[in-house]
């Protein structure tokens, strides 16, 4: 048996590094590096796994995937890129992420403008438009609060939110930061600045999401949902 082992070990050692390290043999890991691949594809799977919840392995889907695909559906993926970098802007009064200036919602003069909606990030918008129930304005803070990575009050749109407010004819703000510990805080800060204006402050309502059952909820969410409860 110990002759055979030896004999195994050495023809092992005696095999091409990629076969090795390849997935013909169980318990040996694939290594990456020693896979030849083109340059460009390479690049490519590089770059794509730069992109937020992109992994290695999707990365290498993607690239492949965008190989096989018509060179005319490259382009149009490349142009698309490329001109949201080159044809977009922030809106100078919301600075929500738009092709003009003003955006489509602050020149719109069918919205309440007595109603501004605060968010964290431009695609909070996309969400709230979508409920179809909110016909005011916004005001993107492009952030939140967080002392832990150092994004203070001077790194957030907080300086524009308050010159608009001063400016008058504003009757309530509705605070929709994430309900996080860093949205928390921004919307604790936010609510203390707005208040001396003599301007309504509210707050997006939280608690129960529809379908949740009571025994898998956390006690903050049962607890927020018990002091917002409603009259039915």
């Amino acid at each position: 048996m110990t002759g055979s082992l030896r004999g195994t070990s050495s023809l092992l050692k005696n095999l091409p590094l990629p076969l090795v390290k390849g997935k013909g043999i169980k318990g040996i890991g694939l290594n990456q590096e020693q896979i030849p691949t083109a340059g460009a594809v390479s690049r490519l799977i590089q770059e794509l796994n730069k992109l937020p919840g992109i992994g290695p392995k999707s990365a290498q889907r993607l690239a492949y995937y965008l190989l096989r695909a018509p060179e005319e559906q490259a382009k149009l993926l490349a142009e698309a890129i490329l001109s949201v970098k080159q044809k977009t802007r922030l809106c100078s009064i919301c600075f929500n992420i738009a092709d003009s200036d003003p955006c489509p919602i602050c020149r719109n003069d069918h919205r309440d403008r007595s109603k501004i909606c605060i968010v964290e990030q431009p695609q909070d918008i996309l969400a709230l438009e979508h409920t179809k129930t909110f016909n005011g304005l916004y005001h993107v803070l492009h952030g939140a609060l967080s002392p832990t990575e150092g994004v203070g009050t001077e790194d957030i749109r907080i300086k524009e939110l308050m010159s608009r407010l001063e400016g008058g004819g504003v009757s309530e703000v509705i605070i929709a930061t994430n309900p996080t510990l860093e949205g928390e805080t921004t919307a604790m800060y936010l609510s203390k600045l707005i208040s001396p204006l003599n301007i309504k402050v509210t707050r997006l309502a939280r608690g129960l999401p529809f379908g949740t059952e009571l025994e898998y909820a956390d006690d903050v969410t049962l607890t927020r949902a018990i002091e917002g409860r409603q009259e039915f």
